[in-house]
């Protein structure tokens, strides 16, 4: 494998993934999108309305989350996008084939992140839609370049273990 220049912080919302992501990035001092800003509008008024998005939903955000890591890397960047990435098939298409993309999945168990999304404000996903997340989630196997990281830890410990996983100095 390559090294690492991209990172993509995986999980079901409420995991954690924009708030470590962009402490990351500002660590790392690489760019950042949050992946929910790439979802079509009727994507999020679904959401908003507590339907859960299928793969015919999901299919044209998937490609601009690839294509920003294809942008990135033909400007000779770095870069960090907080995506879902529920399964591998959505995580083989944000990779494209490249070896330089590493996924962080946050894990965390079901009722700590129902909590979460309860007390996030002025997010569009309601706390209804967090059991079609984990019906659609497919823990990452083995052979696909993702950490795992339990999401129970403070975001900067959990961008402290990042780091040195990855073996990369802020």
């Amino acid at each position: 494998m390559s090294a690492v220049r991209f990172i993509v912080v995986m999980g079901v919302s409420g995991c954690g993934k924009s708030t470590v992501a962009a402490l990351l990035a500002g660590r790392l001092g690489w760019e950042f999108i949050e992946g929910d800003a790439l979802h079509p509008a009727a994507n999020v008024e679904k959401m908003r309305l507590g339907v859960p998005l299928d793969d015919t939903d999901r299919a044209p955000w998937l490609q601009k989350v690839a294509r920003t890591i294809q942008d990135w890397r033909a400007a000779d960047k770095t870069g960090i996008i907080a995506c879902s990435a529920l399964r591998r098939r959505y995580r083989e298409t944000i990779v494209s084939g490249a070896d330089d993309v590493r996924f962080i999945y946050l894990r965390g168990k079901s009722p700590l992140i129902a909590e979460r999304l309860a007390a996030r404000q002025g997010h569009y996903m309601p706390v209804s839609l967090l059991e079609s997340q984990f019906a659609t989630l497919e823990e990452p196997d083995p052979d696909e370049p993702v950490i795992t990281i339990d999401t129970g830890a403070p975001a900067g410990e959990l961008v402290t273990e990042v780091l040195g996983t990855l073996h990369l100095a802020a």
